[in-house]
């Protein structure tokens, strides 16, 4: 590396702002200089030395830059570089609210918005994919600094470390480690952003004036790697360590207001960054000899991450606007000193020829002195021709063959002499098996229409559409009686639900009408465990009948609806659902939906009418404008004529276009001060209609949901009566007993995976957490309500419980 590689590398990202101050801070053409100008205080007099432009020259200024071009150009290079064994920190640092903690691990809500660590973990993932197993080693820790207080945020997540003893910083000769610190190994992408996720929840967040959620720590995720290579001599083991550091931010008492416990935990967090600075000068001072890292818990982590033997990243957060021009000051101040600070990167690489080679030629040893036993146990056995080397070619072809005339009754039995033979077998039986499998699924999407057994929507619409069928068929077609053996009877659609068998039932597609989601049969795509159905083709001319067969058909119908009513086998259309909903239970809010629509319609229909006025008035004061012009140069021309004072004499009509001027302006002035006021009072009207509707269609969803979805068993527990509020239980976990993880994850690929086809670890990790903490909530409110009614309502807050598992 030259001279320029071994010091820090600084980097500063501007937070959006709508009112950025282009006035105060300017960036160069190469997006390396950031300028700062400030306007002299006019108090101080005419002589004033104070400076008041101030030049930075960093490594890039990331301006409107997106989460992926941030990680492009900060961390990629470093982690790279980390895979080959090189030590690597990223830092964040600037004021409160400035986009720290955004920058470093981003938000969980969507995958593009993602942070560093996640986007780093992923790099990482993806670079040891093709190592053999066991080949690299990936652990992760997360240490949080809280009031001078070191904290394990993966404590308790079933690693090593002791999470009862506290937490101490020792120096080793290895350089700086936390004791007692967990150190959690992972080998997937989605267990390190499980881990991840998880820790987020417990760092302590506290709101103030600049930001509402405003860390109150500093926070260190740091990435172990060890990747083992065997050599001639020996095996060589790499190991390397990143540093993602999310500091707190530093904070003005006189802007941020805070008090009490956020004010103790203000005065830790601007000491701590005190003395991290005067960390940062001393390192770039070259005449200093002593660096005191141990005057806080957070210089003293970060011993081995500022210069020396590690890459080190600072990316300095900044606002833009005119406000905090101090602060962002002092925040590019502090990146200039980083970039002083030189380091002297090296691989870390250890080679151990006595202990690991000489271990590995033992276990060599032993492998040839079995062989070798094995061997004479075959000989002995009259098993000459045995081979414990891997399969080749024509093998694995001469197994295959077998396979085939065994399956085909060509043979009685396949000849197998050791277990590679054996696995090779059942590999082939395995590849048969599922090419039978895509043969079969392919055979009956030419001829079958599948449905999803969990689509309530879609099989009740084709329970409707075979009712119908049938009885045409009954009414219409009474010399056919021998089409009814192809039919489901309807006892059998009554008691049918998700775990029903499977039905077959010749039909041709255009019969199937759409369901009252929306979604024709036609474009449901299948998934394992769907139901495989179709209907009879009709006849054009069967389709219209006499008189006496519509009656025979409207009674069935009635029957039918009558034997519905008692005992529904399925749930309503919605929208029918709907209109009953605002019938019933949504009647009050329904009503008080409708009035506030109406009031907005109103104030609507009104403003149009006002614009159409000020509209017809201002064009009205253009004609006369226009005409005033005119008769002025007409004016100008033919001379003009003075009174005594030397004012300009007009006539009467000329008059009478200036006074009509002035009233239509008077008209145009009160006509937009009403539609200033009606604007507001839409923008209010509206804001009640959507709240009014959000409310209607999320009281509509329980309703529906505890009415037609949820099992009688369950009712039974959310009567009024029963031991457990309604909506206590949320309606996915009550509705998806039945569903396999693989079904929740093919759902989820429809809808987020198509646009991120990387995204799969990330939402799989997140609806971990989620799920994780929505049952701890459940769990901690039901044995709140134990506490409080007693014993009594044990049993159905147990049952309830066993749905959340």
């Amino acid at each position: 590396m030259d001279a320029e590689e071994k010091r820090i590398r600084a980097f500063v990202r501007v937070k959006p702002a709508a009112a950025f101050a282009q006035d105060m801070i300017k960036f160069g053409p190469d997006n390396k200089t950031v300028d700062i100008y400030i306007k002299r205080d006019a108090k101080k007099g005419p002589v004033d030395n104070t400076q008041t432009d101030w030049s930075f020259c960093l490594d890039g200024v990331l301006h409107n830059t997106s989460q992926e071009l941030t990680y492009e150009a900060v961390a990629k290079h470093l982690v790279s570089e980390a895979l080959l064994g090189y030590h690597g920190t990223i830092m964040c640092y600037g004021q409160t609210g400035a986009g720290k903690t955004y920058t470093m691990t981003g938000a969980t809500a969507e995958y593009k918005h993602r942070g560093i660590i996640p986007r780093a973990l992923q790099q990482v993932f993806r670079a040891t994919a093709p190592s053999p197993e066991g080949c690299v080693t990936v652990r992760i820790s997360y240490l949080e600094i809280y009031n001078e207080t070191l904290v394990d945020l993966l404590a308790g997540a079933g690693s090593r470390g002791s999470s009862a003893a506290p937490l101490a910083v020792v120096d080793c000769p290895q350089g700086v480690r936390v004791k007692g610190l967990s150190i959690h190994s992972v080998s997937r992408e989605e267990d390190a952003l499980s881990l991840l996720f998880e820790a987020r929840k417990r760092e302590v967040m506290a709101e103030h004036t600049l930001n509402k959620n405003s860390s109150r720590s500093h926070c260190i995720f740091t990435i172990y790697l060890e990747s083992r290579c065997r050599l001639s001599s020996g095996v060589k083991c790499i190991h390397s360590k990143i540093n993602l550091i999310d500091l707190a931010g530093s904070e003005r008492l006189s802007k941020t207001g805070s008090e009490g416990q956020t004010l103790k935990e203000a005065t830790y967090i601007n000491k701590s960054l005190s003395f991290l600075e005067q960390i940062v000068r001393a390192l770039a001072d070259p005449r200093r000899e002593h660096v005191p890292f141990r005057q806080s818990k957070l210089t003293h982590v970060l011993k081995d991450s500022l210069g020396g033997n590690c890459n080190t990243v600072l990316v300095t957060n900044i606002c833009g606007e005119a406000a905090h021009v101090q602060e962002t000051l002092s925040s590019l101040r502090f990146a200039a000193r980083m970039k002083q600070i030189t380091a002297e990167p090296l691989i870390n690489e250890i080679q151990d020829p006595e202990a690991s080679g000489g271990g590995m030629r033992a276990l060599e040893k032993e492998i040839t002195l079995l062989k070798q036993e094995l061997a004479i146990q075959d000989c002995l056995a009259n098993r000459f021709f045995v081979s414990y080397d891997p399969l080749s070619d024509s093998q694995r072809a001469e197994i295959k063959s077998q396979v085939h005339q065994y399956l085909a009754g060509a043979i009685a039995e396949i000849d197998v002499l050791n277990v590679r033979q054996v696995q090779e077998a059942f590999k082939q039986f395995k590849l048969i098996l599922r090419h039978q499998e895509d043969e079969l699924e392919a055979r009956f999407r030419s001829k079958y229409i599948l449905v999803d057994r969990n689509d309530l929507a879609a099989l009740a619409a084709l329970q409707e559409h075979l009712f119908h069928c049938h009885i045409r068929f009954l009414g219409l077609n009474q010399q056919s009686w021998h089409l009814q053996e192809d039919l489901v009877p309807v006892s059998s659609w009554e008691g049918m639900n998700d775990s029903a068998s499977p039905f077959l039932t010749p039909a041709r597609k255009e019969g199937v009408r759409s369901s009252p989601s929306g979604k024709g049969l036609d474009g449901i795509s299948p998934t394992r465990g769907q139901v495989v159905t179709s209907t009879k083709d009709l006849d054009e001319k069967e389709r219209a009948k006499d008189q006496d067969a519509a009656e025979i058909d409207a009674e069935l119908l009635r029957a039918a609806a009558g034997e519905d009513l008692q005992r529904p086998s399925s749930p309503p259309a919605r929208p029918e659902a709907f209109e009953l909903f605002k019938q019933e239970g949504g009647s009050e809010i329904s009503r008080i939906f409708k009035e506030n629509r109406s009031i907005l319609l109103a104030r609507r229909k009104r403003s149009r009418a006002v614009v159409q006025r000020i509209s017809s008035t201002r064009r009205e004061m253009e004609g006369i404008q226009r005409a005033l012009a005119a008769r002025r140069r007409r004016r100008g021309l033919e001379g003009e004529y003075a009174d005594e004072e030397g004012q300009t004499i007009i006539d009467e009509e000329e008059y009478l276009l200036i006074t009509k001027l002035g009233e239509l302006k008077e008209e145009y002035r009160s006509a937009y001060a009403e539609l200033k006021d009606l604007e507001a009072e839409i923008q209010y009207c509206q804001h009640l209609v959507d709240q009014c509707r959000s409310r209607l269609i999320s009281e509509f969803e329980i309703w529906y949901s505890e009415s037609f979805l949820i099992p009688k068993d369950v009712q039974e527990a959310l009567k009024p009566g029963g031991h457990i509020r309604p909506g206590m239980i949320p309606i996915n976990r009550v509705m998806c007993l039945e569903e396999d993880e693989q079904d929740k994850f093919e759902r989820l690929q429809e809808t987020m995976l198509p646009a991120w086809p990387a995204s799969a670890s990330f939402y799989r990790a997140k609806r971990k957490t989620d799920q994780k903490h929505t049952y701890t909530r459940t769990t901690l409110a039901l044995q709140q309500m134990r506490r409080s009614r007693g014993p009594g309502a044990a049993a159905g807050e147990s049952k309830a419980l066993s749905f959340l598992h």
